[in-house]
C-alpha cells in the first residue's frame, strides 16, 4: 500500500481522524472529546518511552496496556481505550498516512456484563418529590426530572432541549439524540403537567421576563442554558434530602426509565425506539436488570429460596 511520503504531525492526524467521526458519524462533542483524551494519553505514555503515536508497534501498545492494568485502571477503561486507537489506526491507514494498523492483532479484553444501576419505583417518588415546587428552581427542577425519568431522555438530551422541541400541545418531545438520529418520546401526563406549569409560571421569571434569545428549554437564573453539570449537582443534592443512600446520577433515572417499563412487560423494541437505542442488544440488558430483581424476590420471600 502507497503511504504519505510527506511524515504527518500527530496533532494534524487525530484533529483529521476527529473532524471524520464528526462529520461521517455525527458523534457528540463529549465523546470527541472522550477520544482526544484517550489518544493524547497514549501519546504522552510513548513521549516517556521516546516513540510517536504515529510509529508505535504493537508491543508497544501491549505494554502501555499492562502498565494501566498495574495502575488498577479498570477493564472497561482500557477496553475502550483499545476501542479508541484502534478506530485512530484504522483510519490512518485509510488515510495512506499508515501502511498497517499496528492493533489489529490485539485482542480486546473480555467484558463481564455489568448492570446498570437503578432505583425502585418508590426510589423515584420520593426524589421526585423532594423540589420544592413553590420557588421558580425548584418547578424547573421538577419539571427537569419528571421529564427524564417520564422518556428517558439521556441528560445532554434533556439540557440541550429547545422550545422548538417541545410539544406541549401534542404531547411529545423531539429529541436529537447520538450520532444525530432523531426519534419523538411521547411525555407521560404527570410530566407533561409539571412541564406546562414549569414554561408558563416559572421559565419567564427565572429570564426575569427577557425571555427573546434564548431558545433551550430549561433555562438558569442568569438568563442561559441548563448544564450536565449543575443537573448532576441538582440531582445529588435532592437524592440526600430524599434520603436515597444509593449511587446516583442523570442517567439512573435513564435507567429507572427503562427497568420500569421492562418489569411492566413493556416490548423491548419499544423500550429501544424509546431510549433511541440503535442496536436491540444494548437495549436488551435492561432484561437482565428485570431476572436479576426477580432473583432477589425469590430468595428473599420463597421458603426455599
Amino acid at each position: 500500500m502507497d503511504v504519505d511520503p510527506k511524515p504527518p504531525q500527530v496533532d494534524e492526524c487525530i484533529d483529521l481522524f476527529l473532524d471524520k467521526l464528526w462529520t461521517e458519524r455525527g458523534l457528540s462533542r463529549h465523546t470527541l472529546a472522550a477520544y482526544r483524551s484517550d489518544l493524547v494519553l497514549f501519546q504522552r505514555w510513548l513521549n516517556r518511552h521516546n516513540q510517536s503515536l504515529l510509529d508505535v508497534e504493537a508491543a508497544a501498545i501491549q505494554q502501555f496496556f499492562a502498565a494501566r492494568l498495574d495502575q488498577k485502571y479498570s477493564v472497561r477503561s482500557i477496553a475502550r481505550t483499545l476501542s479508541t486507537l484502534r478506530r485512530f489506526y484504522q483510519t490512518m491507514v485509510q488515510e495512506k498516512h499508515l501502511s498497517e494498523d499496528p492493533t489489529r492483532l490485539i485482542d480486546a479484553p473480555k467484558l463481564g456484563r455489568k448492570l446498570p444501576k437503578t432505583l425502585t419505583e418508590a426510589d423515584v417518588d420520593l426524589l421526585l418529590t423532594a423540589p420544592d415546587e413553590s420557588e421558580p428552581l425548584g418547578l424547573r427542577n421538577k419539571a427537569m426530572m419528571e421529564l427524564i425519568y417520564a422518556c428517558g431522555l439521556r441528560v445532554s438530551e434533556l439540557v440541550e432541549l429547545t422550545i422548538a422541541q417541545v410539544n406541549l400541545r401534542a404531547g411529545v418531545v423531539r429529541v436529537m439524540g447520538k450520532g444525530s438520529r432523531e426519534r419523538v418520546v411521547p411525555v407521560g401526563e404527570e410530566a407533561l403537567d409539571w412541564l406546562e406549569r414549569y414554561f408558563r409560571c416559572a421559565r419567564s421569571t427565572l429570564l426575569h421576563h427577557r425571555c427573546a434569545g434564548t431558545e433551550q428549554f430549561f433555562v438558569t437564573r442568569r438568563g442561559g442554558g441548563m448544564t450536565r453539570q449543575a443537573f448532576w449537582h441538582i440531582i445529588k443534592r435532592y437524592a440526600v434530602e430524599a434520603g436515597i443512600s444509593k449511587p446516583l446520577s442523570p442517567h439512573t433515572l435513564r435507567h429507572a426509565f427503562a427497568t420500569h417499563l421492562v418489569n411492566h412487560h413493556a416490548d423491548l423494541r419499544v423500550v429501544q425506539m424509546l431510549l433511541g437505542h440503535s442496536d436491540l442488544s444494548t437495549t436488551q440488558i435492561y432484561t437482565h436488570v428485570a431476572n436479576e430483581r426477580l432473583k432477589s424476590i425469590h430468595q428473599s420471600h420463597h421458603p426455599r429460596g
